[in-house]
C-alpha cells in the first residue's frame, strides 16, 4: 500500500516504510526498557547484554522463524531466500528474543528474571512495529459489511487482493490491544508486588490467546483443519500458558491483582 515513506508522505525520504516503523519501535522499546531497568534499580552490564541477545534473536526468528513450511524440505526455501525474502513473523520474533535471552542469560551465567523488564517495552514495540504492517501489508479478510480498509486498484493489485471490497483492519485491532496492554503494564501492573517475571508471562499469555482469535479475519494461508500456522503454533502454546498461570496463581502469585493496597478506599 505505501512501501516507502515517500508513498506514504510526499517529500519525505524514499525509506522503506516497514522498516522504518520497526527500526522505531526497537528504538522506542529500548528506551522504555532501559528506563523500567533504572527504575527498579537494575542498570548493569548483563541487563543491557541480555537486551542485546534479545535484540539478536528476533532479528534472526522474525525472518527465518518462517522457514520450515512444509514437512518435505526441499519444498522449503534456502536460509538465504528466507532471510532476503521470506516472511516476517512477529511470533517468530517473538520466540527468537526469548531464545536470545535465554542464550545470552546461560553465557553471562544470569540467572535474575527479567520478564518485567521487557513486558512494557514489548507491548510499546509491536504497538509501534504493526504500524508498518498496516501501511504495507495485506489488512485481513472481506468484513462482509461497510466497515473495513477499502484498496484502490493499484493497491489492490500490488497485493493480490479484491478492490472496493471492506477488509478487516486487523493490524489495527493488534495496534489497540498492545497499547491497552503496554498501558495497563506501564500504569498498573508494573507497580504491584508480583512476582518477579509475571508481568510478562500474563502479557504474552493475553497476546497469544487474542493472537489466536485476530487470525481468523487476518488472511493467512489456512494449512490445516481450518486453521493457520501461526493458530497451530498457538494451539500448542496457550495451554502451556495457560497451565502455567493456574499453577502461579495456585501459589499465590497473583494476589496482588485482587488485594486492594491498605489505605486505598473503596
Amino acid at each position: 500500500m505505501f512501501p516507502t515513506l515517500a508513498d506514504l508522505l510526499p517529500g519525505a525520504p524514499p525509506l522503506d516504510t516497514h522498516v522504518f516503523f520497526v527500526g522505531l519501535a526497537a528504538i522506542v522499546a529500548g528506551l522504555i526498557y532501559w528506563s523500567e531497568a533504572r527504575r527498579r534499580g537494575r542498570i548493569e552490564d548483563a541487563t543491557i547484554y541480555v537486551a542485546v541477545g534479545g535484540l539478536a534473536g528476533a532479528a534472526i526468528f522474525m525472518r527465518l522463524g518462517t522457514w520450515a513450511q512444509h514437512l518435505n524440505p526441499a519444498e522449503n526455501a534456502s536460509l538465504a531466500e528466507q532471510w532476503a525474502y521470506g516472511n516476517r513473523s512477529i511470533l517468530g520474533a517473538m520466540v527468537g528474543a526469548w531464545v536470545g535471552i535465554l542464550a545470552t542469560k546461560a553465557v553471562l551465567r544470569y540467572k535474575v528474571s527479567t520478564g518485567d523488564l521487557f513486558a512494557p517495552a514489548i507491548a510499546a514495540g509491536l504497538a509501534i512495529g504493526r504500524v508498518g504492517c498496516l501501511l504495507t501489508e495485506r489488512p485481513g479478510t472481506p468484513t462482509g459489511s461497510s466497515f473495513g480498509i477499502v484498496l484502490n486498484p493499484t493497491q489492490a493489485a500490488h497485493l493480490n487482493l479484491p478492490a472496493g471490497v471492506p477488509l478487516h483492519p486487523s493490524f489495527v485491532y493488534e495496534i489497540a490491544f498492545h497499547t491497552v496492554a503496554f498501558l495497563l503494564l506501564w500504569f498498573w501492573l508494573r507497580h504491584l508486588p508480583l512476582a518477579p517475571g509475571e508481568t510478562f508471562v500474563l502479557y504474552v499469555g493475553a497476546y497469544a490467546i487474542f493472537r489466536f482469535c485476530v487470525e481468523f479475519v487476518r488472511g493467512n494461508e489456512v494449512v490445516w483443519a481450518g486453521l493457520t500456522r501461526p493458530q497451530l503454533f498457538l494451539a500448542v502454546s496457550i495451554p502451556l500458558l495457560i497451565l502455567r498461570i493456574v499453577l502461579q496463581a495456585r501459589r499465590g502469585h497473583y494476589r496482588p491483582l485482587f488485594v486492594r493496597p491498605v489505605g486505598v478506599a473503596a
